[in-house]
């Protein structure tokens, strides 16, 4: 009976992990599908799992566009500076409040924690970044996200639990701070150090807010803002498209392949996503393994 009973537990935890999977992959297969498909066609709905009319117009049009090439090129960049220079100054910081012996190490933890309680608002922000001639600069994309106190506590939280005997034997051999630093604390702490780069490399990537409200220059917003501008373009064009139905109209405004720019806005999407998607798997045991170490020592 207890077997059975087991048994029927498994099936329906099964079941139940298997729809709430589903759910999550869906929204991933719906954008897809829509993406490969004409745009136009795609207007008339009803696209579920497998594109009706497929074609790679929305793909071509998405590539050729040198606009969305510039704005991805300065994502790409932003991403890979700001995540070195973030992972390499928040580890520096913490290397050093991880020392006992640091003088003022109370008094440094409390001040750079202070600002996390405290914000000023948005518009005394934006005139710092102005004061400081970020405004419409491609390093107002990097310099504001060089600092997260939780991700100094993170890592030097696991920088606390390698052993003292590690860095005493390498001063014995003459190893100065700088030197322990490179070649024993940095290799030893490649799970922690890849989970604060995956948390800010996401950051980075998804970002569209800093190139909305920040930047004017057209060649300096990133893909995620001008995935957004496309999204306000199209709910337009659908409002549009809609009082023109109401009045009698049937004008469609598709280019001659047939891409619309919610096809377009589909397609730029699913480029967005799939570079995440793709150095996920292989930073997910350093996530998993930074994360619990991180979390429960201390």
């Amino acid at each position: 009976m207890e077997t059975r009973r087991f048994s029927a537990f498994n099936a329906f935890n099964y079941v139940l992990l298997a729809l709430f999977g589903f759910s999550m992959i869906y929204p991933f297969i719906y954008i897809l599908v829509y993406s490969l498909n004409d745009g136009k066609d795609s207007m008339m709905g009803a696209l579920y799992f497998l594109p009706r009319k497929f074609t790679l117009d929305n793909y071509v049009e998405v590539f050729e566009n040198a606009r969305i090439w510039k704005a991805y090129q300065i994502t790409v960049f932003r991403t890979l500076l700001g995540t070195f220079l973030h992972v390499l100054l928040c580890t520096l910081m913490a290397y050093a409040l991880s020392k006992k012996t640091l003088p003022g190490r109370t008094f440094f933890t409390f001040y750079i924690f202070l600002p996390t309680i405290f914000s000023a608002g948005f518009i005394p922000y934006f005139i710092t970044l102005q004061k400081l001639h970020l405004i419409n600069t491609f390093w107002v994309y990097v310099i504001p996200f060089l600092f997260n106190f939780m991700h100094i506590v993170i890592i030097r939280t696991f920088l606390q639990g390698i052993p003292e005997e590690l860095e005493e034997s390498a001063r014995i051999d003459g190893y100065g701070d700088f030197q322990i630093f490179l070649r024993i604390i940095l290799p030893l702490s490649g799970p922690v150090l890849a989970t604060i780069a995956l948390f800010i490399g996401v950051t980075h990537w998804n970002d569209w807010f800093s190139g909305a409200y920040y930047v004017s220059d057209k060649e300096l917003i990133p893909v995620q803002t001008l995935l957004q501008e496309m999204l306000t373009e199209a709910e337009a064009l659908s409002s549009s498209m809609q009082r023109a139905a109401e009045q009698g109209g049937q004008t469609i405004n598709a280019n001659a392949a047939g891409a619309t720019p919610e096809s377009l806005r589909m397609a730029l999407l699913v480029i967005t996503v799939f570079p995440i998607l793709c150095i996920y798997p292989f930073l997910q045991r350093y996530f998993v393994k930074g994360v619990m170490i991180g979390s429960v020592k201390g």
